[in-house]
């Protein structure tokens, strides 16, 4: 049986950016073994791209829900997307 692994693009939107809230999506990508990027976004909210088995993905976006302590989630907006297994680790990226 081969690995399902999907790609997972989410949004999440509230008090986001200057909270460390990328470091803490790194972090839990990281230990999770995800693979893919976050990065900060010109409106305020905060985008992550990551790919790996569906299961561990939706493990990652309830910590995006919970964020870093300092945070405030005002909204988390997911979209599943199929895998293009283009990423070989997880990083943080500039600001777009």
């Amino acid at each position: 049986m081969t690995e399902v692994v999907k790609r997972l693009h989410v949004i999440v939107e509230g008090r986001v950016q200057g909270v460390g809230f990328r470091y803490f999506v790194q972090e839990t990508a990281i230990e999770l073994e995800l693979k893919g990027w976050v990065r900060n976004r010109w409106d305020g909210s905060v985008e992550v791209l990551v790919e790996g088995d569906p299961d561990v993905l939706n493990q990652l976006l309830e910590e995006l829900h919970r964020g870093p302590r300092s945070s405030i989630i005002e909204r988390v907006i997911p979209q599943w997307l199929p895998a293009t297994g283009e990423f070989s680790r997880f990083s943080v990226r500039s600001t777009a």
